[in-house]
């Protein structure tokens, strides 16, 4: 719950980062400290999510430009952009990290924080995303399990 006190409190006027953090009334103090810290975590993310989301744009990109490449692990990393993209149709295998450079690696998982809680989805920080998604699939004969009449997972 909000601070039922504060000016602009459960209104939306204010941006996630300034309204006021929530508390709990609930009657058993152990179940109000339980919420409370639950609060607390949920506004340190939101904190945390302009840089979260600036370091998964960047990472994106970089991914992006591998992904389109012919290097030995840009297959790999094509298909997990298309897994994030669409996972029913193109799911990937989380072993394949394995297989990358750390750096790589590093990038996947700053995208990842990133769609986590997404405000948008990945293909969408690209002009023409959906096209552009849809001609990596293509370029690298990445599966559709879906459109390939396979059973999706």
């Amino acid at each position: 719950m909000t601070n039922p006190n504060h000016p602009g409190a459960g209104t939306g006027e204010f941006p996630p980062a300034m309204q006021p953090p929530m508390a709990s009334n609930h009657p058993d103090p152990k179940a109000r400290e339980a919420f409370d810290r639950m609060y607390a975590e949920r506004a340190q993310r939101e904190a945390e999510r302009p840089a979260i989301e600036e370091a998964g744009r960047a990472a994106l990109e970089r991914l992006f430009v591998v992904a389109q490449r012919d290097t030995g692990q840009s297959r790999r990393i094509a298909a997990f952009l298309l897994g994030c993209y669409n996972g029913t149709r193109f799911p990937f295998d989380l072993t394949d990290f394995r297989g990358l450079d750390f750096e790589l690696f590093e990038d996947c998982l700053a995208v990842l924080r990133m769609d986590y809680q997404p405000r948008q989805e990945v293909h969408n920080y690209f002009p023409q995303g959906g096209q552009k998604f849809e001609q990596l699939a293509h370029d690298w004969r990445l599966v559709d399990r879906l459109r390939d009449g396979a059973q999706a997972l």
